[in-house]
């Protein structure tokens, strides 16, 4: 009997490494180091020197991270904030969360990242910050953004939540920013068992604001310079963390080699990602562009393949962001790619098997549907 092929395998990476995994937990747990403590300190440390900075600052997720961030900047009522218009909500929530203003420009149909072509022609007076978004595991042209942000005198902050280990350039996700924001949901390729996320930056200053701003603003037990939030990595998260991250290099190189056996198998029937030149994808997501997307999907799924999209909708064009005006032509790109998109199953565990599985049945599926690519 053929076995299904899951989107994401948490199990049997945790197979993989239980007994670390399990004497590290043991370890938290009879020390009883649940808030601080050794362990939050050892991954922040180890994880500061993976991505080639001087401060990681843990926090509760992803999308906390991002808000402390803008705080930790001072932006908030009356500042707007440029992103991108296709990420997760959180990206623009936390703007929103700040008290600025969201302001989104289309991506670029390629690459799927920020469109630079446009980036200036959304800059105001308010405009404080640029939030790209290096999605699915590709960093954005940063060179070129940065330039940007230099010109204007804004704030760049990064969000890397898909983005652990990319490199552009030879520059590493979370180097070009005032900040760079990483979570660490499960699902992420460097993924904790339950929600966390981590701040990184190369000033000590706003380093210090923002571990401050994380823990109720304050500076010892009862010394509260401001009020802040209870935004904390707490140890069980750090430990997994800190396990993992031995990892990772290697289960990148496995994403790679998935990803190129994809590449190879697909590019006549479908279009497969577009790397940006210099650019170092790690392929939290591999995403395609197939029409006749929602049948090709359930036809996979009849034959035991699990996919996603993500993500289906612009942000601007949510519900959540009708109060701002935005039309479907204000993001030609990004509504042009919504109901082509599709996610393939990638994890380091998978095997060179199930993904020729995967090429199969979907060029199967293709051919079904008479969809030969977006």
């Amino acid at each position: 009997m053929t076995t299904n092929i899951d989107f994401v395998d948490l199990k049997t990476q945790y197979e993989s490494i239980s007994s670390e995994i399990d004497a590290a937990v043991r370890e938290v747990i009879t020390t009883a180091s649940f808030i601080g403590g050794r362990f939050v300190k050892s991954f922040e440390s180890n994880f500061s020197q993976y991505c080639g900075v001087r401060h990681c600052i843990g926090a509760g997720n992803g999308t906390d991270a991002l808000f402390i961030a803008l705080k930790a900047l001072g932006i908030g009522p009356g500042d707007e904030v440029i992103t991108a218009a296709n990420s997760f909500i959180a990206t623009s929530e936390a703007i929103t969360l700040s008290g600025a203003r969201p302001v989104f420009i289309d991506c670029d149909e390629k690459t799927c990242n920020i469109d630079l072509k446009r980036l200036e022609g959304a800059i105001t007076g308010k405009t404080r910050a640029i939030i790209p978004v290096h999605l699915y595991g590709q960093m954005a042209d940063m060179h070129g953004l940065m330039e940007i942000a230099r010109r204007h005198g804004l704030y760049v902050v990064e969000d890397a939540a898909q983005a652990h280990g990319a490199t552009y350039k030879g520059q590493a996700a979370g180097t070009f920013g005032a900040f760079a924001c990483f979570s660490f949901f499960p699902g992420k390729n460097l993924g904790a068992y339950g929600d966390a996320g981590a701040i990184v930056t190369n000033d000590d200053a706003l380093a210090a604001r923002a571990r401050m701003y994380a823990n109720h603003g304050r500076i010892d037990k009862y010394d509260h310079v401001f009020e802040g939030v209870n935004s904390r990595l707490d140890g069980l998260q750090a430990a997994i963390l800190d396990v993992k991250l031995k990892h990772l290099e290697r289960w990148t190189k496995r994403r790679q080699e998935i990803a190129r056996i994809y590449d190879e198998g697909l590019k006549d029937i479908a279009v497969t990602p577009s790397v940006l030149p210099g650019a170092e994808h790690v392929y939290h997501l591999y995403v395609i562009r197939v029409r006749n997307r929602e049948n090709v999907r359930k036809s996979l799924k009849e034959k035991g393949i699990s996919t996603g999209v993500h993500y289906p909708t612009p942000l601007p064009l949510l519900k959540a962001y009708a109060h701002l005006g935005y039309r479907p032509q204000d993001f030609p790109a990004a509504y042009a790619l919504k109901d082509e998109i599709l996610s393939l199953p990638i994890y380091a565990d998978m095997t060179d098997d199930q993904a020729g599985r995967v090429v199969r049945e979907l060029k199967n599926a293709v051919c079904t549907e008479g969809s030969l690519g977006a």
